[in-house]
């Protein structure tokens, strides 16, 4: 209990602390204007209080990851409680507050074109393709999880049913003006998942939940002998950095009406989805008595069962009553979908970003939304597991060329302290240790090339040392600064 609430103070303190530091690094300035002014709109570029930007924010990113994620990153111990706090303040938090306030700097630009500017045409055309596709993937992901988790709350309706309403959601929420839909609706889901996560918390202390403590848990063996580095890096993806992140900042940054507010906004939103995974990756390790009765629990599922969703389920009902557990489970269930529908509105205005097309117009939203609803639907054929497993590495991957592109902004920008001269530094760390896990990952793991893991962890770490040489060369040949993105 002592390394929980440890690690929760961590995450506050890491707000205030780190947060501000790294705001300083950037340089936000109240005086300048935002885009919700320069380029207001009434649909996608609409000025909104920072405490509504905060809540869509938040729960644009709160997806499965901080919950389904959270859950089976326990299965290594607590590990996952290290990763959690050092990740959310060093790297989750930094990658969304920088990519979002130069999305902000920008007119509220998609990332593949903010990434563009710092790697070059050739990157920006790649990650137009990969960052629509991982979107309309978490669209389809987040479609089919939401779907079973609600046919287990009202088994009543079909799952297929479930799917339709959800889907029926997704098209009205990618369509509509962002203050008609999502503004309205997020307040409502907004209680739910923060009902769902201190409904948890309290539960924890009310019965004295055996929570275990750090050193302890450090030795702990995932049950399928899976290493703990690349695979819960992985497992725990939008609980600590995320690259999907990056793609949902846009949408605030198009809405926010001071850029001092950014702080409150992106980094502020991660850290609360950092604690909303610490408390379910602590539930997780406590409910059943410790990591090994949470393994010993999820080995005893059929293979067909979601087993994040079953540990949800049960504790939830378990711990907070049939009327409890089904506010916590509404919750849940709120998160995906809330993640979802913004998924696939950020595909569409990326989609208009590259081909140049305004979206006041409601037709010509539908013409390049219909596209991104039939690709979404022909995924959603596939097997969720298949789906999660290449979401999430895909979700990190996209944070490396994030990570990457942000680094080479700030050693590139004009500035005039020598102090800031080193600022890349908060971003290079991530951005090295982020390319030695994705690398890793695909090398070593079943869904990738299954090299021996040594071979794996060798050619994953060396490759993101060459990306470093590389970018200190890169940074020696091209000096030029930044005016634009000062």
């Amino acid at each position: 209990m002592i390394s929980f609430i440890i690690s929760l103070l961590a995450l506050i303190v890491g707000y205030f602390l780190y947060g501000s530091f790294v705001e300083r690094l950037f340089g936000a300035s109240k005086e300048r204007k935002t885009p919700a002014f320069t380029h207001s709109d009434g649909v996608d570029y609409v000025p909104m209080h920072w405490s509504k930007a905060f809540l869509i924010q938040f729960l644009n990113i709160a997806g499965l990851g901080p919950i389904f994620g959270a859950i089976m990153g326990a299965m290594y111990g607590t590990a996952s409680f290290l990763w959690i706090v050092i990740g959310t303040i060093f790297a989750g938090a930094t990658h969304d507050y920088v990519s979002g306030m130069l999305s902000v700097r920008n007119a509220g630009a998609s990332l593949p074109e903010l990434v563009g500017q710092q790697l070059g045409s050739g990157v920006k055309q790649f990650l137009r393709f990969f960052t629509v596709l991982l979107l309309i993937l978490v669209g389809a992901v987040f479609i089919s999880g939401p779907a079973g988790l609600l046919n287990g709350l009202v088994p009543t309706i079909s799952s297929m049913w479930w799917i339709v309403i959800v889907f029926a959601y997704y098209i009205c929420a990618t369509l509509l003006p962002i203050d008609k839909l999502i503004g309205r609706l997020y307040p409502v889901f907004g209680f739910a998942l923060l009902f769902m996560a201190l409904g948890i918390l309290i539960a924890m202390f009310w019965n004295n939940a055996p929570i275990p403590e750090i050193p302890e848990g450090l030795s702990v063996k995932h049950p399928q002998h899976l290493p703990i580095f690349p695979m819960m890096f992985v497992s725990i993806a939008c609980g600590a950095i995320s690259g999907f992140h990056a793609t949902q900042s846009p949408l605030m940054a198009r809405c926010i009406t001071n850029e001092r507010l950014g702080k409150r906004v992106f980094y502020g939103a991660m850290v609360a989805e950092g604690v909303v995974a610490l408390i379910w990756a602590a539930a997780a390790s406590s409910f059943f008595g410790g990591v090994g009765g949470l393994q010993n629990y999820v080995a005893s599922l059929p293979k067909t069962a979601n087993a994040a969703a079953e540990v949800v389920n049960l504790i939830s009902h378990s711990w907070l009553g049939i009327i409890g557990g089904a506010l916590a489970m509404i919750g849940v269930i709120a998160a995906p979908i809330t993640s979802g529908d913004t998924a696939l509105r950020s595909a569409r205005l990326i989609v208009a970003d590259i081909l140049h097309i305004e979206q006041k117009s409601l037709l010509k939203r539908i013409a390049i939304s219909l596209p991104l609803f039939i690709v979404c639907f022909v995924l959603l054929q596939m097997n969720f597991d298949i789906l999660w497993r290449y979401f999430a590495w895909s979700n990190q991957t996209l944070s490396v060329f994030t990570l990457w592109a942000v680094t080479l902004w700030f050693s590139r920008r004009e500035i005039s302290s020598k102090a800031l001269r080193f600022s890349y530094i908060i971003t290079l760390i991530p951005a090295i240790f982020m390319t030695s896990v994705c690398i890793t990952y695909i090398l070593y793991a079943p869904e990738g090339l299954r090299l021996p893991y040594m071979l794996s962890v060798i050619c994953g770490c060396g490759l993101s040392l060459a990306f470093a040489v590389w970018f200190f060369w890169y940074k020696h040949k091209h000096p030029q600064t930044i005016k634009s993105l000062k």
